[in-house]
């Protein structure tokens, strides 16, 4: 699993772009939301301790000693929380000398006691302050401001403190938190999905190289469009000069290869005709060896046609009607012969990417072959290899080849019965023009008895037809 995902991703560079700016994208927000949760939490304690700093200076103020060192006074620190039982909003005033006495404590401590560590473990600052987090009394965490202050000229002292409830803050910090991430995660996922449609688009042109390739290597385009953008513009300048390039060598070959066919038409003409009048054995062999030379040259030359169409030129031929014209022909020749077409899908008609005349070659000799072995019934079935491949089997009902023929039939100038009359060069020719092709070639045994010749060859999108 996880060699397949490395797979894809190493294949595709848009998602590899997409990928890494994502992951880019994510540790950003990542890092952002931590930085403003820890300026939010920082801002927001500071604010809660002045608070409670300040209520602790309000209530120094409003406490007094009356005669005999009792603590007295009425303070009001103008929030109801500290009238509320355990609101977990406390103060508290105890002596902090001998020479004092008496507690006073809000109405939401009222007897309760918070726990107050040691000095040595919290100690007094040089301004007898200090401050310390401990339990409340609902299970709560109460944040303490405590100070140590003498109230009169007699050395009067007591001990101011005032509670805060720390949840309080931490809740609102959590609250914070959760409406941060929850539109950090919304405004993110946006992010990378803006950031995607924009490396998408930005690669866009690619894809449209890719696709102009594709149809000029099916034929259907002699040229890539080169109105692109300007930074894959030269992308396309250059394949297109390359597959100018490409043309031209094909042209050349296909010119020499030409020229020197039509150089040995005439000796070949020559020997033919002084073959004719030498007459006798001889002369038999001279004209028999012509006739190859002269069919070898016309196949070089049919080759050197056929290659120059695969390569660049935009050729299409029909299956079906080429098919039904050849059963014709068969029929016409081989009179005691059924000879029949099946389509799968019944009304399966694909388009050959490739020259008519090479079809109808291909298709000829394999029909011809077919009928020429058969005993009563030739089969020719049409059907489906995949999403651009054509299968076209020819199937007869003859003696057939043994494994060992079928390998023999294909070899040029082979003939496996010297009785019938041919040059041998049919199967041999079929499996080069296959070859040309890119297609399949293959003889084996066919259900009907015989010999089975089943060719794949490649299937375009309709289009311009030869």
């Amino acid at each position: 699993m996880i060699g397949r995902i490395r797979r894809r991703l190493t294949d595709s560079l848009t998602l590899r772009v997409i990928l890494l700016s994502s992951l880019w994208a994510v540790a950003a927000f990542v890092v952002i939301g931590s930085l403003i949760s820890s300026l939010y939490k920082d801002t927001a304690e500071a604010g809660f301790q002045a608070v409670v700093r300040a209520q602790l200076f309000n209530l120094i103020n409003t406490v007094a000693v009356r005669d005999g060192g009792v603590l007295s006074g009425s303070p009001d620190l103008g929030d109801l929380s500290y009238s509320q039982p355990l609101s977990g909003w406390y103060w508290e005033v105890l002596p902090a000398s001998d020479n004092t006495s008496g507690r006073l404590a809000s109405f939401s401590l009222g007897p309760g006691r918070i726990a107050a560590p040691s000095t040595g473990e919290v100690p007094f600052d040089g301004q007898y302050r200090r401050s310390y987090e401990a339990p409340g009394l609902d299970g709560e965490t109460v944040y303490v401001e405590e100070a140590e202050v003498v109230l009169d000229a007699d050395n009067h002292a007591a001990r101011f403190r005032v509670m805060g409830n720390a949840d309080v803050v931490r809740a609102d910090v959590a609250r914070f938190n959760r409406r941060l991430s929850l539109y950090l995660g919304a405004f993110g996922a946006g992010s990378i999905l803006i950031n995607a449609l924009a490396i998408l688009i930005g690669l866009s042109p690619l894809g449209r190289v890719r696709r102009a390739l594709g149809a000029v290597r099916a034929g259907r385009s002699e040229r890539l469009d080169e109105r692109l953008p300007r930074e894959v513009r030269p992308l396309a300048v250059e394949l297109n000069a390359l597959i100018d390039n490409n043309r031209r060598i094909v042209e050349r070959a296909r010119t020499q290869v030409g020229n020197l066919a039509h150089s040995l038409k005439t000796p070949i003409a020559v020997l033919t005709n002084e073959a004719g009048a030498i007459g006798g054995e001889q002369g038999r062999i001279v004209a028999e060896q012509s006739e190859r030379m002269r069919i070898q040259v016309q196949h070089y030359l049919d080759r050197a046609r056929r290659a120059a169409s695969i390569e660049g030129t935009i050729v299409r031929a029909r299956l079906q009607p080429s098919v039904e014209r050849i059963v014709k022909v068969i029929a016409r020749l081989n009179p005691d012969l059924s000879v029949t077409v099946e389509r799968t899908p019944s009304d399966y008609d694909p388009v050959f990417a490739g020259e008519r005349e090479d079809l109808e070659e291909m298709l000829g000799n394999l029909m011809e072959n077919a009928g020429k072995w058969a005993r009563s019934r030739v089969l020719v079935t049409l059907s489906d290899a995949g999403p651009d491949r054509i299968r076209v089997t020819i199937d007869d009902d003859g003696p057939g080849l043994t494994a060992e023929e079928m390998l023999e039939a294909t070899k040029r100038g082979r003939r496996l019965d010297e009785a019938k009359p041919g040059s041998g060069l049919g199967l041999s020719i079929v499996a080069d023009t296959i070859l040309q092709y890119r297609g399949d070639f293959l003889l084996q045994r066919a259900p009907l008895g015989g010999l089975r010749a089943e060719m794949i060859l490649p299937r375009a999108v309709e289009g311009t037809m030869s």
